[in-house]
């Protein structure tokens, strides 16, 4: 596809055969998730239906994925995958059916700015989660650093989101998800431009994105405590703000 091209040629040329196994696997997954877990989902209408769109987002669990999809909603987008979740021939073949792009572990952040950047080039959305693995106790960590790269060479719309509960659902330390208890939400910040989000270089533009994803992800904690009558989520760490919560300018803080 070339720069020129729209994003959805690229999606129509696809085989039929995938681009339907995409939209019932996720419609599937999303019954089963909502189902179990009562997701919940916040400002949808934020998440641009046309053009390149960077969807940066904390990371919880291996729900983390689906969770960003039932955020787009009309477009198929591209979740970045380490290339040994591909080795085994079932899983592999289905998460590349669902449009997961390998990332050679070698390569490190590297490797997965490359890749970011050409998907963006051609118009798709993509996602990442920069804290480069889940949490291991509930609370957000910092962003990597190489993420920077990315966002100074990304020339599209960034979209933060905040995913919380999902940690208690399926902690990292779970062979399986917790069932019928935990609940989950998501909230999509205000979209901006990649220019504007660089305005003050791009360590501050991590720092930002950092502290507006924390602030999300707290309100939705209280939200979901609300809902649970105390019950979820567990108190943890994630009970407090990860960054210097200081007062400034917000670039797109969600209500």
């Amino acid at each position: 596809m070339t720069a020129q091209e729209p994003a959805h040629a690229a999606v129509a040329r696809r085989p039929l055969a995938q681009r339907l196994f995409y939209w019932l696997a996720w419609s599937s997954v999303q019954g089963v998730v909502t189902a179990l877990y009562r997701l919940r989902r916040f400002n949808l209408e934020r998440v641009p239906r046309s053009g390149p769109v960077l969807l940066v987002a904390n990371h919880q669990s291996h729900l983390d994925p689906p969770i960003v999809a039932f955020c787009v909603r009309s477009r198929q987008y591209r979740p970045l995958a380490r290339e040994s979740l591909f080795r085994n021939r079932v899983f592999g073949g289905a998460i590349r059916a669902l449009n997961a792009v390998p990332l050679k572990e070698n390569e490190g952040d590297l490797g997965a700015i490359r890749t970011a950047i050409e998907l963006l080039r051609q118009g798709e959305p993509v996602a990442i989660f920069p804290e480069g693995t889940r949490t291991p106790d509930g609370a957000m960590h910092e962003f990597k650093r190489g993420v920077t790269v990315l966002l100074r060479r990304a020339e599209c719309t960034i979209v933060p989101l905040a995913i919380e509960g999902a940690y208690d659902a399926f902690p990292r330390h779970r062979r399986f998800p917790r069932f019928f208890g935990p609940r989950v939400a998501v909230m999509v910040g205000r979209p901006v431009h990649s220019s504007e989000l660089m305005r003050d270089g791009p360590d501050a533009a991590l720092r930002r994105l950092e502290r507006e994803i924390d602030a999300m992800r707290l309100t939705l904690r209280s939200r979901l405590r609300a809902s649970s009558h105390g019950r979820w989520p567990r108190p943890s760490p994630g009970d407090e703000p990860s960054f210097d919560q200081a007062p400034r300018k917000p670039l797109t803080l969600a209500s």
